[in-house]
């Protein structure tokens, strides 16, 4: 069985020829191959990082189970679909909600584990009846409405929870974070977020030797004095050890706030394998329901343990673009980094320390990017928003992810907010559909037969555009 783990040598191992490409089925010498590995897991530092503190989940099972993540998407794709798998920025609102909610870490990693089956499943379904479904249930009105809601649905947690922490080194972080992606180029520009946290880190030692602990609230209560970086727990980490695992719990009303986000990381997959296949010139519309199957099952797996959700990262689609190394043989080194990383406890308190302050200047705009992501799939997609159509259903369900509109369905139950929102956005299509006259539903078809649900390789995640600059994620990015 072809597993995708043989390579052949390329060249003399040292560098490819000019105009030439690494393929992933060939890899360049074993010191540069481990040397590409550890600029992968450079690339994607900043969003898988960022992602698992602002979902307040362990930072080193989230590094680890990333390792983890990778070898089972490279194994399922058998070496043809060159991939990092790393923490998804798309659950950072669910995961706010779940807590307002009076979720605990166990809540947050329930729900997402069925978000995970969830799309395990539609990848099955991908590979059965093919790429033309996912336009069927979620054309790109739909898909980008939810990606919006879901990004801008996060604004209440930076106004109320990080900038108020620092509002100065926020607001320093922000500019400095913006200068650095919108100015920097090729590999710089990918880790631009990454770049923006350390620039924050170092500010506020340098503001807390010059002026002392701030006071200010922190994580949304009162206002207390406190440093703003703090390396107590630094301190007291070992080198050495495992991270914290814990089991899921699952609570309904956790899941259904959870769920909307498998549109999002099918439109995150799509885009990708998309935008892979055409750096590549090997077709991979065969390996799409493969890819999203295979993400299903890692995240499934990460979450079992205690660790959040996986997703594919454009940040290590720029580092491809950067090198022409496609060779799956540096995917499978930077996973294996991964895993070391994850044992270091100390390692993992240092991301931990990050202050409040330098969240809210980053996730400004980690934020605001997500949400845009959905307004980038509109545009890809040229969707006609002078159509009642697509305009209702979207204007609606977005007003109400964005406001957290409820809506209290029996004295025990209630939703609202991402999940009322993407019903609304799902549901108010189709039913409109099916009584508008026939010529709002004229388009022209997006798909031909078997290609990606998204021919323009854009399909929104934390960032999952070859071109564009860092995602945010991964959103993420």
């Amino acid at each position: 069985m072809n597993l995708g783990v043989r390579w052949t040598l390329h060249g003399d191992g040292r560098t490819p020829a000019p105009g030439a490409v690494v393929r992933p089925d060939e890899r360049l010498s074993w010191p540069r191959t481990a040397g590409l590995g550890a600029q992968h897991v450079v690339a994607m530092f900043g969003a898988s990082f960022v992602a698992p503190v602002l979902m307040g989940l362990d930072p080193n099972l989230a590094i680890m189970m990333s390792g983890v993540a990778t070898m089972i998407f490279l194994l399922a794709t058998r070496g043809r679909v060159p991939s990092y798998l790393g923490c998804s920025l798309s659950f950072v609102g669910v995961a706010a909600a779940i807590r307002a909610g009076g979720g605990d870490s166990a809540t947050v990693t329930g729900a997402v584990f069925v978000v995970g089956a969830a799309l395990f499943l539609a990848g099955l379904a991908v590979q059965r009846f093919g790429a033309r479904i996912i336009h069927a249930a979620m054309p790109p009105i739909v898909t980008g409405a939810v990606v919006m809601l879901i990004g801008f649905n996060l604004a209440p947690v930076t106004a109320s929870t990080y900038w108020p922490q620092d509002q100065w080194t926020a607001l320093l972080t922000m500019l400095f974070t913006g200068l650095a992606v919108v100015c920097l180029r090729g590999f710089l520009s990918r880790i631009a977020i990454f770049l923006g946290l350390i620039f924050g880190y170092l500010l506020s030692w340098v503001l807390d030797r010059v002026f002392g602990k701030i006071n200010s609230p922190v994580g949304g209560g009162e206002a207390v004095d406190h440093w703003r970086l703090d390396f107590s727990a630094v301190g007291r980490a070992d080198w050495i050890g495992l991270p914290s695992f814990h089991g899921p719990s699952f609570e309904w009303s956790a899941i259904l706030i959870a769920l909307p986000v498998v549109i999002a990381l099918i439109a995150e997959n799509a885009g990708h394998v998309k935008a892979v296949g055409e750096m590549t010139g090997d077709s991979l519309d065969d390996k799409l329901g493969t890819a999203i199957a295979a993400d299903g099952a890692a995240s499934m797996l990460s979450t079992a343990v205690g660790g959040p959700p996986n997703t594919t990262y454009s940040e290590n689609i720029g580092v491809m673009a950067a090198t022409r190394v496609y060779s799956t043989a540096a995917y499978w080194a930077a996973a294996g980094f991964a895993l070391l990383f994850g044992l270091c406890p100390k390692f993992g308190a240092v991301v931990a320390a990050i202050p409040g302050g330098v969240l809210g200047g980053i996730t400004v705009i980690l934020y605001g990017m997500i949400g845009l992501l959905g307004a980038q799939i509109w545009i890809n997609a040229k969707v006609d928003l002078s159509n009642p159509l697509n305009l209702v259903p979207a204007a609606a369900g977005i007003i109400i992810g964005v406001g957290g509109v409820s809506l209290k369905v029996t004295d025990d139950f209630e939703i609202g907010g991402i999940a009322l929102g993407t019903i609304v956005v799902i549901t108010g299509y189709h039913v409109l559909r099916a009584f508008a006259p026939a010529h709002l539903k004229e388009q022209k078809p997006l798909l031909d037969a078997g290609t990606s649900a998204y021919d323009s390789g854009n399909a929104g995640n934390s960032g999952n555009a070859p071109s564009d600059g860092p995602k945010g994620g991964g959103t993420e990015r």
